[in-house]
């Protein structure tokens, strides 16, 4: 090849390697599935980085704290459960150990509590990865809720805190695309 080409080739090379670090850049910093049944909704609202609902207002949900430093998921477990408790009016019900796809360990915590007479059903998934703590969230009403605890399993199972690609760390981003 002449230096013309070689030239061109080289800034052409660049531009895509530097095109493709950017996009590596790009997405949320986890990668989730909606569930079966439920439909992601566009307007994701300013506190949700994530959220799908079903047809009888099921709502499922991921929201992300930085939490840079404070990483001890007992400490976001009693956190969480006390906001919920004090200004929400949540009891909870049980808790237990969860694993997400990516084999990050975590807690679930599961509420209820009463509104108009009807009894409704918060479930919580809480995961600390990449300096944040992710939040899963599903409620509704307790029987819609409880309809679809399969697909909402399904859901924290399947979910990815920990993101990269193949040349991580070289160009690890943190985040999770999803295209």
């Amino acid at each position: 090849m002449n230096s013309l080409n070689m030239n061109s080739f080289g800034r052409i090379g660049m531009l895509t390697v530097a095109l493709g670090v950017a996009l590596v850049g790009c997405g949320k910093p986890f990668d989730v599935k909606t569930p079966r049944g439920f439909v992601e909704l566009e307007n994701q609202g300013p506190d949700y980085a994530y959220r799908a609902t079903t047809a009888d207002g099921v709502v499922v949900a991921v929201r992300t704290i930085d939490a840079s430093g404070r990483q001890d998921l007992g400490f976001w477990e009693q956190a969480v459960a006390l906001q919920l408790r004090d200004t929400s009016g949540y009891a909870l019900l049980g808790t237990k150990d969860v694993r997400s796809g990516d084999g990050t360990p975590g807690r679930e915590l599961d509420f209820g509590r009463d509104q108009n007479g009807k009894p409704y059903a918060y479930r919580v998934a809480l995961f600390t990865a990449q300096d944040r703590v992710f939040l899963l969230e599903a409620g509704g009403a307790k029987a819609s809720v409880a309809r679809y605890g399969e697909a909402l399993d399904w859901q924290v199972a399947t979910f990815n805190a920990k993101c990269g690609f193949f040349l991580a760390p070289v160009f690890a981003s943190r985040t999770c695309n999803r295209w």
